[in-house]
């Protein structure tokens, strides 16, 4: 295995942190869902909008199923939410569970209401999550610093890293990632720890190239044969001509979207290309390295950067109050690694749906 470098590098380097802790108490933290689409009001699911706190996600549906006297397998949520918060989410179950809706509540999840729609929720069928953060003890003197901070991000965007809690403690995930791709596998792994393993590889890789552009100057600027993206929502494409796509970029129209390498991850050109075949020859690998593994490593594209339109700071009483809504996917340990400037406990939770 290569060495990993878990903690990406920071876009803010220069500007001086606030310090301070997060997570003091569940209510410190509040992740509410983005869905995709709200209840049609009929069909044969039942949807509840959830509130659940100290709850940690791998128990949640296995909790609900068992209050509600059905199969965990037939709980669907849209994606994964923190321990240590309170969190809001659909969450869909059988229609016939609805004279039992009562059993949920208790200490750790209440149901706030309830609709019907004609399918179950399956991983992805969210937008983004948004957040409500507190941030305990910061450094008063650093509200100037704070405030540059937020509007660099503000203006010119987020690095799309995944944060450092992708790949388990002390990178273990990640470590357990680079024996399955080498066909080194444990006997008897879960086929959910195998592939969530896997793509803890894809993630590192990803975040690599991230980093090797952001080192050479480059987080802002298309390359030759970069592959794009709309913003924020949009097909693929490359970059045939740079400086028109520069032009666009800027616009916000587009943003470079990086690889999940797989062997059928959209392929990039030219200098681009170069660049990301670089990171797989460092790291002992080809694109042939992800085949016979079925569906589990397709690969796809992520976005480079990620924009944050309602990004605000309030500095409070009881410390600093980070307000933001991220897409699916994206991590808000990244964000608050750039504002704090101190890492974020490998070990946190984090809402990551939708990941690819």
């Amino acid at each position: 295995m290569p060495p990993s470098t878990l903690a990406p590098p920071l876009f803010s380097a220069d500007l001086p942190g606030c310090g301070g802790v997060i997570r003091q108490r569940d209510d410190d933290f509040e992740v509410e869902e983005v869905p995709s689409y709200e209840p049609s009001g009929e069909g044969d699911h039942l949807y509840l909008w959830v509130e659940k706190r100290g709850l940690a996600p791998e128990f949640f549906a296995r909790t609900m199923a068992q209050k509600l006297g059905i199969s965990p397998g037939a709980v669907g949520t849209a994606g994964l939410k923190d321990r240590h918060a309170v969190t809001r989410q659909w969450v869909s179950v059988p229609k016939e569970c609805e004279a039992n809706i009562g059993r949920l509540d208790g200490n750790d999840i209440r149901v706030l209401k309830t609709g019907r729609h004609t399918n179950k929720l399956k991983p992805g069928h969210l937008r983004g999550n948004r957040f409500r953060i507190l941030i305990r003890n910061p450094d008063p003197t650093q509200t100037t610093s704070v405030a540059a901070v937020l509007e660099r991000i503000r203006t010119q965007g987020l690095p799309n890293f995944y944060g450092p809690q992708r790949f388990g403690r002390g990178g273990s995930t990640l470590e357990l990632g680079w024996q399955c791709l080498a066909g080194q596998a444990p006997r008897r792994i879960r086929p959910f720890l195998f592939r969530f393993a896997l793509s803890a590889v894809q993630s590192y890789l990803f975040n690599e190239v991230l980093a090797r552009r952001m080192h050479d100057g480059l987080f802002r600027t298309v390359l030759p044969g970069d592959v794009m993206a709309k913003w924020p929502f949009g097909g693929l494409f490359v970059a045939k001509d740079a400086a028109a796509e520069q032009t666009r970029f800027e616009a916000r129209e587009t943003v470079m979207a990086g690889p999940m390498f797989g062997r059928k991850t959209y392929p990039a050109e030219g200098a681009a290309a170069e660049r990301e075949q670089a990171v797989l020859r460092d790291n002992g690998l080809s694109v042939r390295s992800f085949g016979g593994f079925g569906k589990l490593v397709l690969g796809t594209r992520r976005h480079n950067l990620i924009y944050i339109d309602d990004l605000t700071a309030g500095w409070e009483s009881e410390g600093l109050r980070l307000c933001f809504t991220l897409p699916a996917g994206s991590y808000a340990t990244v964000l608050l690694r750039e504002v704090m400037k101190k890492s974020i406990d490998e070990t946190v939770e984090d809402a990551e749906d939708g990941e690819e």
